[in-house]
């Protein structure tokens, strides 16, 4: 199954369509989502959901810019879903998984409905990547680090990476 994340990020790069802001973005919370999961011990099944997860929580963007004309949170939410699931239905995943990773793409942007550890990684890799592409003051980096990430190694690499940065 391992090989199969790889396919799905190249699927996903294919479906982003020469979009190098989006296929960056996707590829830079995949990173951070797996290297957090790793560090925090998740089982092969859990950290396979939040791979999977991390490389299509964006999925509706696409589709949000050319509908709502913006990619606002509420509308990657409503519309990330059903694309998801239609994304994966080929994809040989157990539908358990692929019922996960729709939730997950679904909530990424609810930080309030964190149901588990694969949910609340994916915020964290999200953010970390978001903070630099949107260029957050520190004040609000601190501030959310504080309020949002619980994970010893999400907090570790929030503060290593955005303490001293210039």
């Amino acid at each position: 199954m391992k090989g199969k994340v790889s396919e799905l990020a190249a699927k996903m790069i294919d479906y982003s369509a020469g979009n190098l802001h989006d296929i960056n973005h996707l590829m830079k919370v995949y990173g951070y989502a797996r290297t957090i999961g790793v560090c925090e011990g998740l089982d092969d099944n859990t950290q396979m959901t939040l791979e999977v997860a991390a490389l299509l929580h964006d999925i509706a963007c696409p589709l949000c810019r050319e509908k709502y004309g913006n990619t606002n949170g509420v509308y990657q939410e409503q519309e990330g879903g059903p694309l998801a699931a239609e994304f994966l239905k080929d994809s040989g995943l157990d539908q358990a998984m692929i019922d996960r990773v729709v939730y997950l793409v679904s909530h990424h942007h609810t930080p309030s409905q964190v149901d588990g550890i694969d949910y609340q990684i994916l915020l964290e890799a999200d953010y970390l990547v978001n903070a630099d592409e949107s260029h957050y003051t520190r004040a609000a980096i601190q501030a959310v680090g504080d309020g949002m990430f619980r994970t010893a190694t999400g907090k570790a690499l929030l503060k290593t990476m955005y303490q001293n940065a210039r």
